[in-house]
C-alpha cells in the first residue's frame, strides 16, 4: 500500500512532564486517514498533520452509529526502541467490528502498515517515562451525507495518537465497582462482542449510577436472566476462587479482549486452573462469604491489569483481598508490562518491533 506523507509545519509543544499526561487529553503531531467509496475500494491513504475533520450534518454516522475502533499502545524501551503488544491482534478484531456493522473490512496487513507509518512520523511523541506510552486510536465511521438506515457508501479509517499515563489515576491500587442489576449494556446475538460506540452509549447510565454511589466502574449482568457476570464497562473481569482462575466465557456479548487473551495463555503456561465459563453475581457472593474469593481483577489494553478492592452486588459490599493487589493479579501485571516496556524477554511472541 503507498501512503503519501506530508508533515506539519507547526509541530506542537510536547508536555513537558509527562508524569502529568492523563489519559487521552493530548494528541500528537499527525493522523493516518483512509477513505472508501463504493467501487472504488479503500484509497487515499496518508499521513497529515492532525487536524479537525469536516462532516456533512447528515453523514450517516452521526444518525445511525455505523463506527467501530480500536484501541493500543506503542510503548518505549529502556534502549530507546519502539514496540507494539500483538497489534496484529486489534487489526483482526477490528475487521470482526467491521462484518458485524456491515464496514467494508481492511487487510491486516494494510492497517498495520498504517500502524507503523503514523508511528514512525510521531515517534518523539511516545514517552520516556515509565508507565507512559503512546495510546493509539484507530477508528472507521461512515460518513455519507444520508438520511436513511443501510450500510454507508463513504467510509473514513483514521488512526490518532495519544501520549498518556495510567488510565486510573489511582495507578494500580485497587478500584470499587458496582454491579448493575437495573440496565443492561448487550445481548448474545447484538453487538456486544464489538468495539463501537453504541455499545459504550449503552454503558453511560449505570457508569452514572455507579459514580453517584462512589464507585469507578459498572459490572454487568447478562440481559437476559440478570444474573450471569459479563463485563466491566472498560475491562473483561476475572475471579480467583480457591486457587482457579475463573472468567466469563465468549458468547457474543462481551468484548473478546487482546489483554483478556493474554491474561489466559499465561496463566495457562503458569500450570494454573483457568475456566472460561458463565458464573453468575451469586456463585461470586457465596465464595465470597465462604472464603474462597481470593482476587478479582479486570484486564484491558487501557489499564492493562486492574484489581477490585471492592465489589458492590445488591446490599453485600464485598471487600477482595483486604482492599489490596493480590499475588496473581501483581504477577500478571509485571509480567505483561515487563514485556511490553522491553523490561522482561518476550517468551510468547507478543511483542512487534517498529518498522524503520
Amino acid at each position: 500500500m503507498e501512503i503519501k506523507i506530508i508533515k506539519t509545519t507547526a509541530p506542537k509543544a510536547k508536555p513537558a512532564d509527562e508524569t502529568k499526561l492523563g489519559f487521552g487529553k493530548v494528541f500528537s503531531d499527525h493522523m493516518f486517514i483512509m477513505e472508501y467509496d463504493t467501487g472504488m475500494g479503500w484509497h487515499d491513504a496518508r499521513v497529515v498533520p492532525y487536524g479537525d475533520i469536516t462532516l456533512s450534518p447528515a453523514a450517516m454516522v452521526l444518525h445511525y452509529g455505523q463506527e467501530i475502533f480500536e484501541g493500543l499502545k506503542a510503548y518505549r524501551t529502556p534502549n530507546g526502541d519502539i514496540q507494539f503488544f500483538r497489534p496484529e491482534e486489534n487489526f483482526k478484531r477490528l475487521n470482526s467490528s467491521a462484518e458485524r456493522l456491515v464496514i467494508p473490512q481492511i487487510p491486516v496487513e494494510d492497517a498495520l502498515q498504517a500502524l507503523h507509518t503514523l508511528v514512525e512520523v510521531d515517534k518523539d511523541w511516545v514517552p520516556h517515562t515509565d508507565g507512559a506510552s503512546l495510546y493509539i486510536r484507530p477508528f472507521i465511521f461512515a460518513a455519507d451525507p444520508f438520511l436513511g438506515v443501510r450500510p454507508g457508501d463513504k467510509y473514513y479509517f483514521i488512526i490518532i495518537c495519544s501520549p498518556s499515563g495510567a488510565y486510573y489515576a489511582s495507578g494500580l491500587n485497587p478500584v470499587d465497582i458496582y454491579v448493575e442489576t437495573k440496565y443492561v449494556r448487550a445481548v448474545k446475538g447484538g453487538m456486544g462482542y464489538t468495539k463501537t460506540g453504541g455499545n459504550y452509549a449503552a454503558s453511560l447510565a449505570g457508569q452514572d449510577e455507579a459514580h453517584k454511589q462512589n464507585y469507578s466502574q459498572v459490572l454487568w449482568l447478562d440481559g437476559i436472566e440478570r444474573k450471569y457476570i459479563e463485563e466491566v464497562g472498560a475491562m473483561n473481569i476475572f475471579f480467583i476462587i480457591d486457587g482457579e482462575v475463573v472468567t466469563p466465557e465468549l458468547q457474543g456479548s462481551i468484548l473478546p479482549g487482546i489483554t483478556r487473551k493474554s491474561v489466559l495463555e499465561l496463566c495457562r503456561k503458569w500450570g494454573m486452573k483457568v475456566s472460561e465459563r458463565r458464573i453468575s453475581a451469586d456463585e461470586v457472593a457465596e465464595a465470597y462469604k465462604a472464603g474462597k474469593l481470593q482476587e478479582v481483577f479486570g484486564s484491558g489494553t487501557a489499564a492493562v491489569i486492574s484489581p477490585v478492592g471492592h465489589l458492590k452486588y445488591g446490599d453485600l459490599v464485598m471487600e477482595i483481598n483486604g482492599n489490596k493487589i493480590g499475588e496473581i493479579s501483581q504477577k500478571l501485571y509485571d509480567t505483561m508490562t515487563g514485556m511490553q516496556y522491553g523490561k522482561l524477554p518476550d517468551e510468547m511472541g507478543w511483542i512487534v518491533p517498529l518498522k524503520k
